[in-house]
């Protein structure tokens, strides 16, 4: 709800791996093979309209093995988990932004960090740690590595920005 109220224009992309365990709870285990590999069929598809028609079809089959919950599920959250499919985006990020990595990775690093202190004497001294990981992490650690080349956005960054 606060990134629809602060950024009405963002697209929102469901992590995919998230997605998939979700859809998998629902499934009794002698489906899940089957309905594990459907889904990383669903999520190998080129454009969003071939995914979103593989997605209605696995669908299906879900309810014709009585598995409603599951079908539900994915037709609920399908639109936005192959929100990185669109055309807007690089086909070279695509598997970087298909999942939340990045942000669990920064998580993982914030909390060592604050850790380590155990206790702070305020928000404020907790959020200064915080605030410098972040800094230096999306500095150094994705500056160098190229995690995201964002000159393949071409035109598009200006307007993003």
């Amino acid at each position: 709800a606060a990134v629809n109220e602060l950024l009405p224009e963002a697209r929102y992309q469901r992590c995919m791996v998230h997605f998939e365990r979700n859809i998998l709870a629902k499934v009794n285990p002698r489906n899940r093979e089957w309905a594990a590999d459907a889904l990383k069929a669903v999520f190998a598809m080129e454009s969003r309209d071939k995914a979103l028609e593989k997605a209605e079809s696995v669908a299906k089959e879900l309810e014709t093995r009585k598995l409603r919950e599951a079908a539900k599920c994915l037709r609920e959250g399908i639109s936005e988990t192959t929100t990185y499919l669109l055309d807007d985006y690089p086909r070279e990020h695509r598997r970087r932004i298909r999942t939340n990595n990045m942000i669990e990775r920064l998580n993982r690093e914030i909390r060592r960090r604050t850790r380590v202190v155990g206790s702070f004497p305020d928000g404020r001294s907790a959020l200064m740690l915080v605030c410098a990981r972040v800094r230096y992490v999306t500095s150094n650690e994705w500056s160098t590595r190229r995690y995201l080349d964002m000159s393949r956005l071409g035109e598009s960054v200006p307007v993003a920005n």
